[in-house]
């Protein structure tokens, strides 16, 4: 069960990276769509790993690596989309609730298909993922914040491209050792966004002369360190999600997935933290309502956690 470790200690990453997210993007870098672009082309940089193991797949795998990365790639549009579009309350619980069942259909219907043997789940794994999911849309849903059909429908397809390139993520990893089976999925990524270049908007964001009032002289080349110190953590994150996957039996794959709501744990206690110096991290009122569902959340979610290692 070392997977579920390093789940674990990458949603601690992307609970930290999610704080710095929400800073640039709602200040000096609010251009999602630009932000996700620049995102998939520092990707790349994990090369760097190629001398400690690099090596060419056979065409199929290679098409289903490429695949992968260009499927995260656009996962993430739509996520960028579905928050521009509805408000966050909206769209994280549905994402969160859905995307480990698609994943886990995914991984049986290829498990029948192939005819691969598969690790049946015991009654208390079903329990685990149960728990799992349910803590992870309690502890994203906010109160008066209703899912409409169209946020449903976004939110579904985003959590559809998600689970397709976990599921296929996973299929690299089958036949492809772990570096170089990273190396040629985020290859697949920074394609797509290059793709990205052909549109008038990207192209347009990319170069154009700035404004004067983007940033001051000396707040820039903060921004571009706390920026580069953020895919950092991105790459750590990253690089411990796809070792989970990696590990990980094909059918607890959705367990990945459904621990997300670990990744909300951390991030609600680096929120409580962080107000106390910025009060803005901690705008919304703080009812005992609140904090009863937020509480009862944690509670699913650590007992799904002890539920699937036990």
């Amino acid at each position: 069960m070392l997977w579920i470790i390093f789940a674990i200690i990458a949603y601690f990453l992307l609970a930290i990276s999610a704080v710095i997210d929400d800073f640039l993007l709602t200040g000096p870098l609010a251009k999602p769509k630009l932000y996700a672009f620049y995102v998939s082309i520092l990707g790349i940089f994990v090369f760097v790993l190629a001398p400690f193991g690099f090596v060419l797949p056979d065409t199929i795998t290679l098409l289903i690596a490429l695949l992968s990365g260009a499927l995260w790639f656009f996962g993430l549009l739509g996520l960028f989309e579905s928050l521009r579009l509805f408000e966050a309350s909206r769209v994280i619980p549905a994402i969160g609730g859905i995307l480990p069942i698609f994943t886990l259909i995914f991984s049986y219907i290829f498990a029948l298909q192939s005819r691969e043997t598969i690790t049946s789940l015991s009654a208390g794994k079903i329990l685990a993922f149960v728990f799992l999911i349910t803590g992870s849309v309690l502890i994203s849903l906010e109160k008066n914040n209703r899912i409409t059909k169209k946020s449903f429908i976004l939110s579904g397809l985003t959590a559809l491209l998600f689970a397709l390139s976990f599921f296929t993520t996973k299929l690299v990893y089958i036949s492809q050792p772990f570096i170089s089976g990273l190396i040629w999925i985020k290859v697949g990524g920074f394609l797509v966004a290059l793709l990205f270049l052909f549109s008038k908007e990207i192209r347009k964001e990319i170069f154009k002369k700035r404004q004067k009032k983007t940033l001051s002289p000396h707040k820039k080349p903060r921004v571009i360190l706390l920026f580069l110190f953020n895919q950092l953590i991105g790459v750590g994150s990253g690089i411990l999600q796809n070792l989970a996957i990696f590990l990980a039996p094909i059918s607890y794959l959705a367990f990945i997935n459904a621990a997300e709501g670990v990744r909300y744990v951390f991030l609600l206690i680096l929120t409580v933290l962080l107000s106390y110096k910025f009060p803005r991290f901690l705008s919304d009122k703080i009812s005992k309502q609140v904090v009863f569902q937020k509480a009862f959340a944690i509670l699913f979610i650590i007992t799904g956690l002890i539920l699937l290692t036990i």
